[in-house]
């Protein structure tokens, strides 16, 4: 699967995944069945990472589970603008010298 994420050009990774998708196995072990059958749903949208410019939300994902963890520091927070600069504090998009 790697390969597919390393090839020099985006044509090429579609075409290394496609075939690696179009070729996963059946197995008898219940994990790996699973795991191809999870391969197999998310086949076109595994493939549209080549389509797109290699373009992937990692860190949109990355930031939300940030503040989801924080959120209940925030539970006691009666203004919404105090909610705001803790969750840009703790997502990184607020220094913390600029507080003062």
């Amino acid at each position: 699967m790697w390969r597919a994420y390393k090839a020099s050009s985006p044509v090429e990774g579609r075409r290394i995944a496609e075939e690696i998708t179009a070729s996963l196995p059946t197995c008898p072990i219940p994990e790996i069945k699973r795991l191809g059958k999870t391969l197999k749903q998310w086949r076109e949208a595994f493939l549209a990472y080549f389509d797109t410019g290699r373009a992937r939300n990692g860190s949109t994902e990355a930031i939300n589970g940030l503040i989801e963890l924080h959120r209940p520091v925030a539970r006691g927070f009666r203004n919404r603008e105090h909610y705001r600069l803790r969750m840009l504090l703790i997502g990184g998009g607020l220094a913390y010298p600029h507080l003062r």
